[in-house]
């Protein structure tokens, strides 16, 4: 059974849009755990204890965050500790559909290209139009078979 590429890009970028407005989010300088803790009042030391970790692991956890280092679960267990919900996630700058349309055109206008020379050599070359009909239904074909080399280098 074939699985509908489309209709997941679809029903994907339904639940993804409303995540559109967190781009316009900037991450606090020190990070969000330093900013969560001081807005609540919070020491450094008790963020430690309700984490259950030694004050200075807790102020090495605030300096992966910054650094990037921190693991998805020890963000997760320290959002916790903070009353806090850790949400992860991949934002696209444009949609499912724009994504894979663009890459399909990039593979078409390859594949098109290489017939053209090789169509020119033979003095079998198309006009501007021709190719450009061309190209716009080579790209729906690999649009519906979705090739699995759709993103080799």
């Amino acid at each position: 059974m074939k699985t509908n590429n489309k209709l997941i890009r679809e029903q994907l970028h339904t639940t993804l849009v409303r995540f559109q407005p967190l781009l316009d989010i900037s991450i606090p300088p020190k990070g969000w755990i330093r900013a969560i803790r001081n807005a609540l009042g919070m020491s450094g030391r008790q963020l430690a204890e309700r984490i259950g970790v030694t004050k200075q692991r807790a102020s090495f956890l605030e300096k992966q965050e910054i650094d990037g280092s921190a693991t998805l679960k020890t963000m997760q267990k320290t959002a916790e500790s903070l009353d806090c919900v850790f949400v992860y996630g991949l934002v696209p700058r444009k949609s499912l559909e724009e994504i894979v349309r663009n890459q399909a055109k990039k593979v078409a206008v390859k594949r098109l290209t290489r017939a053209s020379h090789t169509m020119s050599l033979e003095d079998q070359a198309l006009g501007k139009e021709e190719n450009k009909e061309i190209l716009s239904k080579m790209i729906e074909e690999i649009l519906d078979v979705l090739p699995s080399n759709l993103w080799d280098k």
